[in-house]
């Protein structure tokens, strides 16, 4: 790993002082670009834009694979004698009964994967062996009744409801991106089909039609598409995510041009909401680990677009555009883990293919090296599937087998960067000389994917997470519902942060960091939580800040209270063995990192709750324990300071 001591400044750090963080902002980058006309004179219709071969050219899908193909092979071998999931009513019911999506789910996504990996099988080998498995699968999935997964149905349909209604067409991102799926399957393998039985294809056809693009072309009322936005409204990963899958549908079924170009410009209004809503700074606020799905396919959609329109759409050049694909490299911590605001995992998992495009697209080479040197920590071979990709995201499974062999002959960089800053989004990431990476941040409560976490500090030694915050369990009706703060992992108390006369942080917009700031000649990042908790905690001001220094981490907390109703508590969350014998240390050993707490003795009372861990996201992160160290005030004084020196051992 090659640490580099490179002082790039994203913004001016006193040049949005008085910004009005979070608002949205009518950029219309892409409508400024392109309108109708420019469509319908530069877009390519008839497929004629596709730059994957025909299905029957087996000398370019030999050189596609390469090393690949026997992987590839293999797979779809495993997937001849599958047996179809059966997805029962009750299974979609279960959701509103307890909540639990993965009864529906897990039988869903896992027919999808099979009928992927049988796609990519036969276009790897080309003897028509895998289709006739591979119509199964389509022909099953052509009668389902929704491609929408229970969790979106219930929240999407007028009914609200989770048991698919015939009469309502729901578009969300499993089904758009299972209308990608089979829209590549009609392309490639239509007239295959046809020699079985031509209506195969017309089915596939039909239903492609029938859930994805008459909807999209008729229907305005998804959340996602924000195309009647209303401040207030957040428009997340949905909107990127479920565009360009059905950019993709258009793209590949729709050769009437005029339709073409009115469903393309109807799309490119829906983006724009999200480039509009998005921080100009480039952070992503729903967390490094959405990246792939915010950014990540924003870039994807662009990508598809200029090569649809022959380069004449683009807006790669834009400096906003570059900040949000760098935000991929700038919170990546090392060793296999990312900073993890929100919902957001912090075990890294974004393609690196996807960075790879997504940096010659901009010319970046922090993200190309970055890339390369993720791929090069994959220490699969090809002939082990290294480039095999199966999922529900077929486009990244075909670029794979392009990028590959470029992204071999790159130079693997990881750079290490002593600072980013954004102060729209109000992220902050922190290093020194000594391994410490630190991160922290502002905000408001009402984030995409929100935690109640304004102010709180994640830490990392040598690459190793100290101080954690500890992510969000699997998904289920309640994660998205009225009772979402009463899951621990959503609370302030269980983020490194204080609990103030009693009181937790609360949900809302109102519910925000004041005077947030950094100093980049300090490596100091400063704000006031007062606003963050509700009025009843008596809060006049409550400023935290958090100095990087050469050797250690300083975290100072400095209040005034109206009134102390009952002593004050400061919550650290850790993974690690603590040990708090010794009165103003605490002891915290991870994975060989050795890392002390210094607080005043004086001041507080300490103990430690263990928190047993056995849910199935959380539990490949942190094991089954995680410990919240409680710091109790001794006293309860209306104006005082804290402060916790962190040092390595």
């Amino acid at each position: 790993m090659k640490y580099i001591l490179k002082k790039i400044n994203i913004i001016c750090i006193f040049l949005f002082a008085h910004f009005i963080a979070f608002a949205y902002t009518e950029r219309n980058l892409l409508e400024k670009t392109a309108d109708k006309q420019i469509l319908k004179e530069f877009l390519l219709s008839d497929q004629s834009w596709v730059y994957f071969p025909n299905y029957n050219n087996r000398s370019a899908w030999n050189n596609l694979f390469g090393k690949t193909k026997e992987a590839y092979i293999k797979a779809g071998n495993n997937c001849l004698n599958y047996n179809w999931k059966v997805i029962k009513a009750t299974d979609y019911m279960e959701f509103e009964k307890s909540g639990n999506r993965a009864i529906m789910q897990n039988p869903y996504w896992e027919n999808t994967y099979t009928i992927m990996t049988l796609m990519m099988a036969e276009l790897a080998e080309g003897k028509g062996r895998f289709i006739p498995q591979l119509i199964n699968g389509v022909f099953y999935a052509c009668e389902m009744s929704s491609w929408t997964l229970s969790a979106h149905l219930a929240s999407e349909q007028l009914s609200k409801r989770a048991l698919p209604e015939y009469q309502d067409v729901v578009i969300e991102h499993q089904s758009a991106e299972t209308g990608a799926l089979m829209s590549w399957i009609y392309y490639f393998f239509h007239k295959e089909f046809d020699k079985y039985n031509p209506e195969i294809s017309k089915r596939l056809y039909h239903e492609i039609y029938k859930r994805i693009i008459n909807p999209f072309r008729e229907i305005d009322r998804y959340w996602w598409m924000a195309l009647n936005y209303e401040p207030g409204w957040v428009v997340n990963n949905h909107n990127t995510w479920v565009n360009f899958s059905v950019l993709q549908c258009l793209l590949l079924m729709e050769n009437d041009k005029e339709k073409l170009v009115n469903d393309i410009y109807k799309s490119i209004t829906s983006i724009d909401k999200y480039m509009n809503y998005v921080s100009e700074d480039g952070g992503c606020e729903e967390g490094p680990s959405y990246w792939k799905l915010g950014p990540g396919k924003l870039f994807e959609y662009l990508d598809l677009l200029k090569v649809a329109t022959q380069g004449k759409v683009s807006i790669f050049d834009q400096a906003m555009i570059k900040r949000m694909g760098e935000f991929v490299v700038r919170s990546y911590v090392g060793n296999g883990y990312t900073v993890n605001f929100a919902d957001a995992s912090p075990l890294f998992d974004s393609e690196y293919i996807l960075i790879y495009r997504y940096g010659q697209a901009i010319k970046d080479s922090m993200m190309i090296n970055f890339a390369a040197y993720l791929d090069q920590k994959d220490k699969r071979t090809e002939e082990e599937g290294k480039y095999v990709r199966i999922s529900t995201d077929i486009s990244n499974a075909l670029h794979a087998l392009i990028v590959k062999n470029e992204i071999k002959k790159i130079n693997p960089t990881l750079e290490r960067i002593p600072y980013s800053w954004y102060p729209e989004t109000q992220f902050c990431f922190m290093t020194n000389e000594n391994g410490f990476f630190v991160a922290t941040k502002g905000g408001f409560n009402d984030e995409s994917h929100n935690h109640n976490d304004i102010g709180t500090i994640s830490v990392y030694l040598h690459s190793i997470p100290i101080l954690i915050d500890a992510g969000v369990e699997e998904y289920t009706r309640q994660t998205f519902g009225p009772e979402r703060y009463s899951i621990w992992t959503m609370q302030s108390q269980y983020h490194n942060l204080p609990t103030i006369n009693g009181y937790m942080q609360e949900y809302g917009r109102e519910f925000k960091a004041k005077n947030v700031s950094f100093d980049n000649k300090k490596m100091k990042f400063t704000l006031d939580l007062s606003q963050a908790y509700p009025k009843e905690a008596q809060i006049k001001k409550w400023i935290r800040s958090c100095t990087v220094e050469k050797k250690d981490l300083i975290v100072r907390d400095e209040f005034e209270l109206k009134q102390t109703l009952v002593p004050n508590q400061i919550n650290f969350l850790t993974w690690g063995e603590v040990n708090i014998s010794k009165p103003g240390i605490i002891n915290i050993s991870t994975k060989g990192e050795n890392v002390s707490i210094q607080y005043e003795a004086k001041k507080f009372n300490v103990e430690i709750e263990n928190k047993p861990i056995n849910d199935s996201r959380l539990l490949p992160c942190w094991g089954n324990m995680i410990y919240r160290i409680i710091l109790t005030s001794k006293n309860k004084n209306v104006k005082d300071s804290y402060s916790y020196i962190i040092k390595p051992m």
